[in-house]
């Protein structure tokens, strides 16, 4: 089987798209104070450009971050936890976001896994308002949950897969599809 790669946004467009995103955030905030909690790995430097795009539009935001460490699939999209993990330090498990805006961040939304996970762990913290916001929402959630802010829908076959590529752990942003043809 053989895979063919389309890039689907480059480091221009993803910018463009995380301009957006930091758009559609301001108008969910109303001046209310923010958490930005960027499900690692892609989703923490994702959350720390859009702190930096929403304090361009606002220097007086109250913005903190924190990243959870959120495990479902393996770099290459392979499954390694049927049950969504996530580790939480004890600072984290302690955490009261009473009078707090949160904005969960991740890379992409597709089955809902572990921002299920995530909600389900944040529901008891005392925010104000739990929301999501992805780069890339594929539109193919099994649970019951939606992305508030979205830089980018993408309605593409099941077995193909999107790609962000994210700073550090890629040399530059970009969304990419890949899609599987061919026999085995």
């Amino acid at each position: 089987m053989t895979q063919s790669r389309f890039r689907l946004y480059d480091a221009a467009g993803v910018d463009v798209l995380i301009e957006g995103m930091a758009r559609q955030a301001y108008g969910l905030l109303a001046g209310r104070p923010l958490t930005l909690v960027g499900v690692l790995r892609r989703g923490a430097p994702l959350a720390e450009r859009l702190a930096q795009r929403l304090h361009a539009l606002d220097p007086a935001l109250d913005i903190q971050r924190t990243d959870l460490q959120v495990k479902r699939y393996s770099d290459d999209l392979r499954l390694l936890h049927p049950e969504t993990r996530l580790d939480a330090t004890p600072e984290q498990a302690a955490a009261d976001f009473s009078g707090r805006v949160l904005l969960v961040v991740d890379d992409v939304l597709y089955q809902g896994h572990s921002l299920m996970r995530v909600f389900e762990y944040l529901r008891g913290r005392h925010a104000e308002a739990v929301y999501a916001a992805v780069l890339v929402d594929r539109e193919a959630a099994r649970w019951p949950v939606r992305a508030q802010v979205v830089g980018a829908t993408l309605r593409i076959a099941p077995d193909d897969v999107i790609e962000c590529s994210v700073p550090p752990f890629e040399a530059e942003w970009a969304i990419t599809l890949c899609r599987q043809s061919g026999a085995p």
